[in-house]
């Protein structure tokens, strides 16, 4: 089931915070629990995805990107990700959730987010978020420019570049290989 209950206690935790600029870094704590486990007694992968959304939804509000979205009735969706596990994380051990913008494109806005239990980075995801109206999808360029921000963005980091670059080699719709 989705934590709408965590979600809740994120978005009030930081109603009141300070605003961020768009390239801003959210940081946020979480617990690891019970629930958030998998056969092998460590964070599942997928819940791990889900998670990242606790990270994700607070900096949107934060960025003034959520208030925008709404007031214009459009919609926010991951249309895609890669994500590295390195570190295990285990039940009832905390991890610190880093969330930013690094930049967008003609189509996608691209946000990296990452955990952190100390020193250790126990994973990461870059993800590509889709902003959507009744009509298709919106332009990240005239998002930002209804949040009042500059509409061109700064160069994509390599990394970032290389994996949508990699990505668009990708056939689809997949094979069917039944």
């Amino acid at each position: 089931m989705y934590p709408y209950v965590r979600l809740a206690k994120e978005i009030v935790k930081f109603r009141k915070a300070p605003a961020l600029g768009i390239f801003d870094t959210h940081v946020s704590t979480h617990r690891i629990w019970p629930w958030d486990i998998d056969p092998w007694m460590e964070l599942n992968n997928g819940r791990t995805l889900t998670l990242f959304d606790l990270g994700r939804v607070p900096l949107a509000i934060r960025t003034g990107l959520a208030r925008v979205v709404r007031e214009q009735g459009w919609g926010m969706a991951v249309a895609g990700n890669t994500t590295r596990y390195r570190k295990r994380v285990t039940t009832f051990q905390c991890v610190k959730m880093h969330s930013r913008c690094v930049g967008w494109d003609a189509r996608f806005m691209y946000l990296e987010q990452s955990m952190w239990r100390g020193n250790d980075c126990t994973g990461q995801m870059l993800a590509r978020s889709a902003f959507t109206s009744k009509a298709g999808m919106v332009p990240p360029a005239r998002v930002l420019e209804a949040m009042g921000q500059p509409v061109e963005s700064p160069p994509l980091p390599e990394w970032v570049a290389a994996w949508i670059a990699a990505d668009a080699t990708r056939p689809w719709p997949p094979e069917r290989h039944c």
